[in-house]
C-alpha cells in the first residue's frame, strides 16, 4: 500500500513539473502498434536458509494493442489491454492469479472548430480471462469428529466473463493528443453480466432469499444488471524520462437511480522501462472502489522483468 502511494505521490509531483505538452502529430489514416511482455520473478531457498522465506515463481503475460484513425475533424481510439499473472509457491497447494484483465476502449469523436473539443461516442468491455478462487484451510475429520489433517482447499468466486462490465455512451472530449484526453460522457449506460449459477437461489427458501447478498450488484436469479450514470475517464501517457514510460488510466463512474453519493473509481498507473528492443522492467500499480464488488478498496502492485515484443505496427 505505501509503495503505491508513493508512486502516485511520485508521478504526480513530476507531472506537476512538466511544462510542455505533446502536440498531435499524428497523420491522416490508420496507425497500429502493440506490445508483447513476458514478466517473471523467481525467489528460492535452500534447505540451510535461516533467514525465512518461501521459494516461489511467478510470470505475467501482458498485451497492448492500440489502433487509431484520423481523417480530417474524425478521429478514432481503439485500446486493447489484457494481462494473465500466475504465481506457484512450494507451500501452496494451488495455482495461484496475481493479474487478470481483459479491457477494450474505443472511443470516437468529431473536432469541433478551431479548439480541442469533440462530440464523443465511447464503448468500454472489462472482464477477466481466468476463473478466480477464495483460499482456505479445510478440515478432515474421522468418524468420531476428531481433526485428521488440516489441508488446502478453495471456492470459486468468479468466472470468466463473470463479471464482465460495458459501458456505453455519448459525450464530449478535450484531446490535446493521443497521448493526453479527457472524455466527459454524462449519460452512460452499464451492464454487469455475470453466469446464473453465481446467483442462483432457491425461490421457495425465503430465508435464503433473505440472506442473498447481490453478486457484483446483481440480484437473486439473475444475470444482468443495468445502470444509469455519468462516467470520465482520463488517459495521459509521458516519456518523463529517457526510455522509462509512464502510462495513467483513470476511470470513474456514478449512477444516477441508487447510490448516487457513490462513484466508482479505477486508476491505473504502468511504468515501462525499456532497456533494450527486448528486454524491459513494468511496474503497474491499480487501485479500484467499486461498491458492488466489496466495500474496500482493492490494491494491485505487480513488479517484473522479462522479455518485450512490438508487433503490428503498422500506417496507412
Amino acid at each position: 500500500m505505501l509503495f503505491t502511494l508513493f508512486l502516485l505521490l511520485s508521478t504526480t509531483s513530476i507531472l506537476a513539473q512538466k511544462k510542455e505538452k505533446k502536440k498531435d502529430s499524428v497523420p491522416d489514416g490508420w496507425k497500429s502498434k502493440g506490445l508483447a511482455e513476458l514478466l517473471f520473478n523467481q525467489t528460492a531457498f535452500n534447505e540451510d536458509w535461516q533467514g525465512g522465506g518461501t521459494s516461489n515463481i511467478a510470470g505475467n503475460f501482458n498485451v497492448n494493442w492500440d489502433l487509431n484513425y484520423k481523417r480530417g475533424r474524425r478521429s478514432w481510439d481503439t485500446k486493447l489491454i489484457s494481462s494473465l499473472g500466475l504465481a506457484i509457491s512450494k507451500e501452496q497447494r494451488f495455482v495461484r492469479k496475481t493479474t487478470d484483465r481483459l479491457e477494450i476502449n474505443s472511443l470516437y469523436g468529431s473536432k469541433i472548430p478551431k479548439t480541442k473539443w469533440y462530440y464523443s461516442a465511447f464503448i468500454n468491455f472489462r472482464t477477466q480471462m481466468a476463473p478466480g478462487y477464495e483460499f482456505f484451510d479445510r478440515k478432515v475429520l474421522d468418524d468420531e469428529g476428531e481433526i485428521v489433517e488440516v489441508v488446502q482447499d478453495r471456492r470459486e468466486i468468479t468466472d470468466t466473463f463473470s463479471p464482465a462490465y460495458l459501458q456505453a455512451g455519448p459525450g464530449i472530449l478535450w484531446k490535446e493528443s493521443n497521448d493526453l484526453k479527457v472524455n466527459i460522457a454524462p449519460a452512460t449506460v452499464r451492464y454487469i453480466f455475470v453466469k446464473s449459477r453465481f446467483t442462483a437461489v432457491d425461490e421457495s427458501d425465503l430465508e435464503a432469499l433473505m440472506n442473498y447478498e447481490p453478486y457484483f450488484g446483481v440480484e437473486a436469479n439473475e444475470s444482468l444488471r443495468m445502470e444509469l450514470g455519468a462516467s470520465v475517464s482520463v488517459y495521459y501517457k509521458e516519456e518523463l524520462f529517457t526510455n522509462v514510460v509512464f502510462e495513467n488510466i483513470l476511470n470513474l463512474y456514478a449512477d444516477y437511480i441508487e447510490k448516487t453519493k457513490n462513484v466508482d473509481v479505477d486508476y491505473t498507473l504502468n511504468i515501462a522501462m525499456k532497456v533494450n528492443d527486448y528486454i524491459s522492467a513494468n511496474v503497474t500499480a491499480q487501485l479500484i472502489y467499486d461498491d458492488n464488488a466489496t466495500s474496500g478498496l482493492q490494491v494491485r502492485e505487480v513488479l517484473g522483468i522479462g522479455l518485450r515484443y512490438a508487433f503490428l505496427e503498422w500506417k496507412s
